[in-house]
């Protein structure tokens, strides 16, 4: 049994990449790598658990799994397969229903866009607030949109205190057809 996290025993063919495809066959799923401080705390030594078969989850594509009371994003972007909380990093609002453009995902609900393969926030959401590293965003309207006020009050202070995190990412490998993901207990 190997995996594409590059567990596969045996030797390594020269010249060859370990867990690339013989010539001639078809490509073997890549497991993109992500930032190791942004893993998901616990995940580190996780049993991993098959979660979807890899023929359902397109080149592109984004689908939503869940595991109990844990839904997840999978994600197959340009860099490879990835996991990650099904919940925007600044109001939880499911990113599966969201746009995935390259790396990119785009919230569905405050227009907040972020990168997968690397956990920044590439657009703040239009509600503003802070930034993961606690720098403050104004609110803004999109190109066209009507003007978003930002009258005084407990909701502006609100948005104003809000921090948008940092994606946080679950180990992923490739086993037999099926992606798994290392789930805490």
């Amino acid at each position: 049994m190997s995996d594409t996290q590059g567990g596969s025993s045996g030797p390594q063919v020269p010249g060859r990449e370990r867990g690339a495809a013989e010539p001639g066959l078809p490509q073997a799923p890549r497991v993109a790598l992500t930032p190791p401080s942004l893993a998901v705390p616990g995940s580190a030594g996780a049993p991993f658990v098959a979660v979807l078969p890899v023929a359902d989850l397109p080149a592109g594509g984004m689908v939503r799994v869940s595991h109990g009371d844990l839904d997840l994003l999978l994600a197959s972007v340009p860099a490879g397969i990835l996991a990650v909380d099904d919940r925007c990093p600044h109001m939880a609002a499911p990113l599966s229903i969201g746009g995935l453009d390259g790396n990119v995902v785009a919230c569905p609900l405050h227009e907040g866009r972020f990168d997968l393969c690397s956990g920044e926030t590439v657009q703040m959401p239009t509600t503003g607030g802070l930034d993961a590293d606690g720098l403050y965003h104004p609110t803004w309207s999109p190109v066209g949109g009507p003007s978003k006020e930002d009258p005084p009050g407990r909701k502006a202070e609100a948005r104003r205190l809000t921090r948008v995190r940092r994606i946080r990412y679950y180990p992923v490998r490739v086993v037999n057809g099926w992606i798994e993901v290392a789930i805490p207990r």
